[in-house]
């Protein structure tokens, strides 16, 4: 089946490059899965590219976690993750204004180069978009910023009434935002929020795990299955997978399980 048929009023509606690649690609691998690969060292994320690349459509990093971190090997790690046809998603949460945001995708990461997609708080206003749009057009790249509109962490300040809406309003018609960042622990505020936001923009969502037993530090959990059906259009999976007895196992089963919700979505 074609994207357009199994995504139905998403693809009609989202029609910014990068967000309709995101769905190609999940058609193609049959998994809306994004590893979050939170790891210290470059042996460790080839590692995992290497194991479960074929079942993951995305990869969030954080670049300034490595600690061998060097320009070369970074480069040979993105373009193992693109022969993969992974989109790299840069979890930064950039949240100063539009000036610093576009010199902050520069510098010694120069993550502006090599990152599809990247995270953003609107606590300094909508200029941080502006600044890191401008920061793509500079070396000819088109990406997209996810915003956090919620938060899977207990206790976080996005709860605070107003805030999630005062995000997408400011947000959802800007031509940076490719979407918003949800809550996957709570498939009832996911419901909320996809009826907020409509069908024009992508929610992936952090905060599920098959195993609630794995959070730790304040983390919430919920499942992969549920966040799909309230209107997430991409479960971002970390310990899940890469903390499993065999990770390449988890990565197939967490992608099969978020394919066919898609598909029970869409009837």
């Amino acid at each position: 089946m074609s994207p357009e048929t199994i995504w139905g009023e998403r693809w009609l509606n989202c029609d910014q490059p990068i967000a309709r690649e995101y769905m190609e690609v999940a058609c193609k691998k049959q998994s809306l899965v994004v590893l979050a690969a939170d790891k210290n060292s470059m042996q460790e994320l080839n590692d995992l590219i290497e194991d479960v690349g074929d079942y993951i459509s995305a990869l969030k990093t954080h670049v300034d976690l490595i600690d061998d971190w060097s320009k070369n090997a970074w480069d040979d790690f993105i373009g193992k993750a693109k022969e993969k046809n992974l989109l790299i998603f840069e979890d930064r949460k950039h949240g100063d204004i539009g000036k610093i945001a576009k010199k902050q995708m520069g510098g010694i990461y120069n993550s502006r180069a090599w990152a599809d997609l990247i995270t953003a708080h609107l606590i300094s206003g909508i200029s941080v978009l502006d600044g890191i749009q401008e920061a793509w057009s500079e070396v000819g790249k088109s990406g997209g910023v996810l915003v956090l509109a919620q938060m899977s962490s207990e206790g976080n300040l996005l709860e605070l009434p107003g805030y999630t809406d005062s995000v997408i309003k400011m947000a959802k018609l800007h031509s940076a935002c490719f979407g918003f960042i949800g809550n996957g622990s709570r498939p009832n505020e996911l419901k909320e929020l996809r009826k907020k936001v409509g069908q024009g923009k992508m929610i992936w969502t952090p905060g599920v795990n098959l195993n609630a037993n794995d959070a730790v530090l304040g983390q919430r959990y919920g499942d992969p299955k549920d966040a799909i059906l309230s209107g997430s259009d991409a479960i971002i999976v970390g310990s899940g997978i890469h903390n499993a007895t065999n990770p390449k196992d988890a990565a197939k089963k967490y992608a099969e399980i978020s394919w066919n919700a898609l598909l029970q979505r869409r009837e």
